[in-house]
């Protein structure tokens, strides 16, 4: 039976810009939860607004959007839910960035369809590869990786860089 002509996808992914209200609530979401793991396994003690505020404003996001980037956002039922960014490395290259599904709505595949999309849009760009650098802690992101066929490569950027990074991955996209 066909689905009535008023269903609406589960998951809509599409480009939009970093600094709109919804969008940096989500990565604002993202940092968040990300530092917040971090601090509570290395200094004991939850991030506070402030130490977020200055994350911020160091690493504001504004490369993940044209020419050098995009962040894609995925709604569920109209409401932005997740988001991953994808940038430019070199002419080959493209690194995802900030992926974040909202936790009410882990689970339900959201992850893996801005993983797809983003691994998509890298083709449709010409890029051959695609990388991305993480945590150990993150354990739900290194098997979401893992899944998907992304591999350890070697560390592709500095200390000073990625100061929080611990694992390298990337994938061929061709």
């Amino acid at each position: 039976m066909d689905a009535p002509a008023t269903a609406r996808p589960a998951w809509v992914i599409a480009p939009e810009p970093v600094g709109s209200g919804e969008v940096a609530g989500l990565l604002r979401e993202y940092l968040t939860d990300v530092a917040d793991r971090w601090y509570r396994l290395y200094r004991g003690r939850a991030v506070t607004a402030a130490e977020i505020e200055g994350h911020l404003a160091e690493d504001p996001s504004d490369d993940l959007a044209p020419p050098t980037g995009v962040l894609l956002v995925a709604r569920h039922h109209e409401a932005a839910v997740g988001c991953v960014g994808l940038r430019w490395r070199d002419e080959k290259v493209v690194e995802l960035k900030r992926m974040y599904v909202r936790p009410a709505h882990r689970g339900a595949g959201g992850a893996a369809a801005l993983l797809a999309a983003a691994e998509q849009l890298g083709r449709e760009w010409g890029a051959e590869r695609i990388v991305l650098d993480t945590r150990k802690d993150l354990v739900e992101a290194l098997a979401l990786y893992a899944r998907h066929g992304y591999a350890a490569v070697p560390r592709y950027n500095t200390a000073e860089d990625a100061p929080y990074s611990e694992v390298w991955l990337g994938k061929a996209l061709r």
